[in-house]
């Protein structure tokens, strides 16, 4: 009997020892991201279903995030400055928004942080397009015309008014009117406007299903290889929270990168978190993702912003950048 017991014994304490040790080894990776002390290990992160905020999925779906005791829950959002409240609230940590966006709420009091470049413009990924039958040969052939864009005031606006400029024409030469790249192609077809500034999937969706042509490259010029999007904080979320801002950094820059190197990758992601299919993926015309923030690309879309009167006075962008993690 003692014998029995004696051996009971030793088989728990194995059994207890075996646990333990298969308990250490399980936890050795949230062991060691926890010693990264991120504030939050959970974060949520607003985002448009388009190609841009891509770097977020690549790092989701690589463990990126993950191999620095980061989780992301990605919120989708329909815009940069509709997620302002959803940031200002807590709703959201952090969120996709565009660079005009962001300078102009700055630009008004607001305590927004450029925290990491997600998208920046190459040829005609925002083109202005037209039914291919209209009479509209030229951006001068826009005066009295309706242009769509998906919001007023922002960078479609701005980047349309680069090329009426060119044209010898101003943005009261032409009437602007709003409608999401879903449906531009139909509202023009159907007679509510005469052109649109369309970006991808839509310029190729519009070109194979309806028809529709180029009529200018809006990033040529003044916006050639202009930087679109970014991710953004408020300033009090950023220096509460150093260390998840950098871990989140850290592998949005990695997948970037990624991004950056492998078009494939890219295709792959983009079915998953988007409307757009496999096929379309492969050949739609994409801008680039940058791995960091640059001061000087940043700055011009600011002074452009200054130029066409979308902020009354100069910005040094360099106190809206957090600078990237060390190393």
């Amino acid at each position: 009997m003692t014998r029995t017991l004696r051996c009971r014994a030793l088989v728990l304490g194995a059994a207890v020892a075996l646990s333990l040790a298969g308990c250490g080894g399980d936890s050795e990776p949230s062991s060691s991201a926890n010693s990264n002390g991120l504030e939050k290990t959970t974060i949520k992160v607003g985002a448009l279903p388009i190609p841009d905020a891509v770097s977020m999925y690549i790092a989701n779906a690589k463990g990126f995030f993950k191999e620095e005791g980061l989780t992301v829950e990605p919120v989708t959002i329909t815009g940069g400055a509709a997620a302002m409240p959803q940031i200002k609230s807590g709703a959201l940590d952090i969120s996709q928004t565009n660079y005009v966006s962001t300078i102009v709420a700055t630009s008004k009091g607001e305590k927004i942080k450029l925290v990491a470049d997600m998208y920046q413009a190459g040829p005609n990924t925002f083109n202005i397009m037209v039914p291919k039958d209209s009479p509209i040969k030229t951006v001068a052939d826009l005066k009295g015309k309706t242009v769509l864009v998906n919001n007023l005031g922002n960078i479609a606006t701005l980047a349309v008014e680069t090329q009426l400029k060119v044209a010898g024409l101003t943005k009261d030469d032409v009437k602007f009117a709003e409608k999401p790249f879903p449906d531009m192609g139909n509202a023009i077809s159907s007679g509510q406007a005469d052109a649109g500034w369309i970006t991808e999937p839509f310029i190729t969706a519009t070109q194979s299903g309806l028809g529709f042509r180029k009529l200018a490259d809006t990033m040529t010029g003044q916006t050639e290889d202009l930087p679109i999007a970014a991710w953004m904080a408020t300033d009090e979320w950023a220096q509460k929270n150093p260390k998840t801002l950098a871990a989140f950094q850290r592998a949005i820059a990695k997948a970037q990168e990624l991004a950056s190197s492998d078009r494939k990758e890219i295709e792959a992601m983009l079915p998953t978190y988007t409307k757009i299919d496999a096929k379309t993926a492969s050949v739609i015309t994409l801008g680039t993702f940058p791995s960091a923030l640059s001061e000087n690309r940043v700055q011009k879309v600011a002074d452009l912003m200054l130029e066409y009167k979308y902020i009354d006075s100069p910005v040094d962008v360099k106190s809206l950048l957090v600078a990237p993690p060390a190393g």
